[in-house]
């Protein structure tokens, strides 16, 4: 049987299973191919727990962690109110194909509406075509304001 809950950062069994699977999802080469920096690891749970716009949500199967998203909420100026931005999405291998993430999705969106937000946003790397099929299914699509500008693109800056 899958649970799917909003984590709790101060139940030992919650935080465990979000470091274990955000370095399962770190170690993948749809992560980056890396495990976490221990001392990533060690301070995670705490400093999510610090942040109020921060929220996990995870998946077990009989009582094993086997999903987690991890969400951040953002603002809106355009629509004046929070959005809500899934920033990490992990199903371990074994139970993919299972609609684990779209589970794990709606308890997302219920979330983000408890919070007012007004949308949810995404990045997913274009070659992640399994990814993009399962995001289009719960109904998130490319970005744009006006079709003339094209869709949005993701980009960062290490600092």
């Amino acid at each position: 049987m899958i649970e799917v809950l909003l984590a709790d950062y101060a139940r030992p069994m919650h935080a465990q299973a979000l470091v274990d699977l955000l370095d399962h999802y770190a170690s993948d080469p749809a992560g980056g191919g890396a495990a976490l920096a221990p001392g990533v690891r060690e301070r995670l749970v705490d400093e999510l727990a610090r942040r109020a716009t921060a929220f996990s949500v995870l998946a077990f199967h009989d009582q094993v962690p086997v999903g987690l998203v991890n969400c951040f909420e953002g603002f809106s100026t355009f629509a004046c109110r929070p959005l809500v931005n899934v920033h990490d999405v992990v199903v371990r291998d074994g139970h993919r194909g299972r609609r684990i993430a779209q589970r794990m999705l709606a308890c997302v969106e219920t979330e983000a509406r408890r919070r007012g937000a007004c949308k949810l946003t995404l990045e997913v790397l274009s070659g992640n075509a399994s990814a993009i099929r399962a995001y289009e299914r719960e109904g998130f699509e490319g970005y744009r304001l006006d079709p003339a500008f094209g869709t949005a693109t993701f980009m960062q800056k290490k600092l």
